[in-house]
């Protein structure tokens, strides 16, 4: 558990600059609190964030999207590829690449394969969507790094804004170009598939949201699974859908525009949904019970990350180490570091887990960075946008490991298939970024 090791490591440190006398256990205190006091709002972020999008996917409203996009679907290639780009941006709302996963392939992969496409096209779809969506206030890698920046989380994402809906055009992009190359090769020529079982699946998919990968490739129906879906169906509230559609617009809407804390947004939103969905305390406790468990993980990690950044940064150990590096850059390039890791984000992604890259990485470069003149947040949106494109295709990202196996691809042949191109989307993004003024050199 990477917040075990933020703590140990903060320990340890702190441990050491009171024995030598460095600093004393008052200070160290004042240090853990202050770092602890920087993060707390994306902490709370992250935890309402989740139980919103949480209440939302278990009334049934993103099934009842993704029903009706797949009703106009049909067995047009390249619409099934651009449906499955929308049905993971869709999906990717709640900031979470596993239950992405587990409601994009299943709903997507019968009709896939029925078309004769690739599942490796089907992977490469939704890791460019998710890749994208994943820049919202309250997707992991904005939270991180705004947690180091010491800002709140919607102040970084307006700036990422504008790339952000290049990533987005750029992932539909990517949809309709696959679909034809799909096209080319012959998918959707000896098969067809019926629009009534289109939205079978789908529905079957997106409601299901533990069902293994096993059961999905034996198409087989165990008793776990039956009890799922019949949960699903008591939880689903058909009736409110536009209640709660209309609610979701309201939530992000106030997100862009008001000017008050992020986390208590999504707290109203997150009251209302309950009140109106679930009324009565023992159903309500039984959905807040059924989404604590990622929520709480991410929570404790970023709360450990404040007390590792607040001992390294106010004892100015990260100062240090930064001036070490910075000695080894030559001065007429250390301007451009926002751009060379930029560059090099995809495949650095490749080696460093997300806690390690935010919170270990990018303190030590906007530390090389401040030597040179750049701005923090220019650094950091270059490593969030870029290290994105590249999530999740990423081996050191377990989702990556749900995403292969539901799809019955092996992870070597994901890398395979999707790393240059997702790199291409990345250099894109970047590019953008510079020709909108995001950022400067």
């Amino acid at each position: 558990m990477p917040a075990l090791a933020f703590i140990g490591v903060s320990t340890v440190t702190a441990a050491l600059l009171v024995a030598t006398g460095t600093f004393t256990i008052s200070e160290m205190g004042e240090f853990i609190q202050a770092g602890v006091a920087g993060v707390h709002s994306t902490a709370a972020l992250f935890i309402f964030s989740v139980l919103f999008f949480g209440i939302m996917t278990d009334a049934g409203m993103f099934d009842r999207i993704i029903n009706a996009l797949m009703k106009k679907v049909g067995s047009n290639v390249v619409g099934v590829a651009m449906m499955t780009c929308i049905i993971a941006m869709i999906g990717h709302l709640d900031g979470g690449g596993a239950s992405t996963f587990l409601i994009t392939i299943p709903a997507m992969l019968p009709v896939y394969k029925r078309l004769n496409m690739r599942p490796t096209t089907l992977l490469l779809i939704c890791v460019t969507a998710m890749g994208v969506m994943n820049l919202l206030p309250w997707g992991g890698p904005t939270m991180r790094s705004a947690t180091v920046l010491g800002i709140e989380p919607n102040e970084l994402w307006m700036k990422i804004l504008p790339m952000q809906i290049v990533g987005v055009v750029i992932a539909l992009a990517t949809a309709f170009i696959w679909g034809n190359i799909e096209k080319k090769r012959g998918a959707g020529i000896a098969a067809a598939v019926s629009a009534g079982d289109a939205v079978l699946k789908t529905g079957a998919g997106a409601s299901a949201f533990g069902k293994s990968a096993e059961t999905e490739k034996n198409g087989e129906t165990t008793e776990e699974d039956s009890e799922e879906n019949a949960e699903s169906k008591e939880l689903a509230r058909p009736g409110l859908f536009v209640f709660n559609a209309v609610l979701t617009l309201i939530v992000i809407v106030c997100l862009i525009f008001l000017d008050v804390p992020s986390y208590y947004i999504f707290m109203i939103g997150c009251a209302v949904a309950l009140l109106v969905n679930y009324p009565g305390a023992k159903l309500q406790n039984k959905i807040i019970k059924s989404h604590s468990g990622p929520a709480l993980m991410m929570a404790s990690t970023i709360l450990a990350a404040g007390v590792f950044l607040g001992v390294l940064e106010e004892s100015e150990i990260m100062v240090h180490m930064a001036n070490v590096l910075a000695a080894f850059i030559p001065h007429s390039m250390g301007r451009f570091l926002p751009l060379i890791i930029g560059v090099l984000s995809v495949p650095l992604t490749l080696l460093f887990c997300t806690d390690s890259y935010f919170f270990g990485l990018l303190p030590v470069l906007i530390g090389i960075g401040n030597e040179f003149g750049v701005d923090p947040a220019h650094t950091a949106i270059a490593m969030v946008v870029c290290r994105n494109c590249a999530t999740f295709i990423s081996p050191v990202v377990p989702a990556t490991f749900l995403g292969t196996g539901l799809a019955g691809v092996e992870i070597k042949d994901h890398i395979k298939a999707s790393f240059f191109w997702i790199w291409g989307v990345s250099l894109v993004c970047l590019i953008a970024g510079i020709v909108l003024g995001v950022l400067h050199f």
